[in-house]
């Protein structure tokens, strides 16, 4: 009986908790799913009209729609394996006993404690600059034609930069996992004849598994609403090039005014990153039972 109370009180103190955030979540769903069947320009106030599912079908017949999945599936995609390859070898540098460990690793994670805008402004203007970037300046210092980086390969130079941003996040995650195996394994490896690619292979790789799909996991989901580095560096070009999926949204939004197809759009979006998350979460499950 006693139990039961305390159970009951538990629920009736946690109820306000639980109602506020159900209000938090649902309310802005509401409105966009109301706005989304609306004809509904911030240009035309007092001209609403319901127009059903006309908002959804021009969103998803929009060549604009198709380029910027492809560019957001190009992007998650990319930074995924560049973080995770990369993210390894650094966790493995890092695993090792060297002078001033700690300062180093304090170092490699710094640059994901950075604004995204900061990090976008200084890869545009300190290191990316077609004049005066770094990179423009070694390529001249080398005799070599410096490259207009956002307007010659703006989608790669996104990836480069995002990527920058959530390496350190891997490497972390990666390097917490690499400290918990048991080296009594790598001994017995090494003892058997094994040499460090075999060890790695075999050993701490499988090891890694489960992290690297917790990595996943995390980075798609923030890796879809990408939008700091896009609106600072590009624009969402040249053209569509480098427009992902919550930049068209924006476009739709505050630059058309088209409130009605921008709501209809962050829908399509939900939708998009339910699917995948569905997926990876399975994907994680699976990893995590092995």
């Amino acid at each position: 009986m006693a139990t039961q109370q305390t159970q009951t009180l538990g629920r009736m103190l946690l109820a306000p908790a639980v109602v506020l955030l159900l209000i938090w979540m649902i309310v802005p769903l509401a409105m966009t799913i109301y706005f989304s069947l609306l004809s509904y320009n911030l240009l035309n106030p007092g001209m609403e009209r319901f127009v059903g599912l006309e908002n959804f079908e021009y969103f998803l017949t929009d060549p604009a729609f198709l380029a910027s999945l492809r560019n957001t599936l190009v992007l998650v995609g990319s930074v995924l394996v560049i973080t995770i390859v990369l993210g390894v070898l650094v966790a493995l540098l890092l695993d090792q006993a060297i002078v001033g460990r700690s300062i180093v690793r304090l170092m490699v994670i710094a640059p994901f404690f950075v604004m995204p805008t900061v990090s976008a402004l200084v890869w545009k203007n300190l290191l990316m600059h077609p004049v005066s970037g770094l990179f423009a300046w070694i390529m001249s210092s080398l005799g070599m034609q410096p490259i207009d980086w956002f307007a010659e390969y703006p989608l790669f130079s996104i990836i480069l930069i995002v990527a920058w941003q959530w390496l350190p996040f891997a490497a972390l995650i990666l390097l917490t996992a690499l400290q918990s195996l048991d080296e009594e394994q790598k001994e017995a490896a090494l003892m058997d004849g094994a040499g460090a690619f075999s060890t790695f292979f075999y050993i701490t790789l499988p090891h890694l598994a489960r992290p690297i799909t917790v990595v996943i996991l995390i980075e798609t989901i923030f890796l879809l609403t990408v939008f700091a580095e896009i609106f600072v560096t590009t624009g969402g070009g040249p053209g569509l090039q480098t427009t992902n999926i919550a930049f068209l949204i924006y476009s739709q939004a505050l630059i058309q005014y088209d409130v009605g197809s921008a709501s209809a759009g962050g829908l399509v979006a939900v939708v998009i990153a339910n699917i995948l998350a569905f997926f990876l979460v399975r994907i994680v499950g699976r990893n995590l039972e092995a």
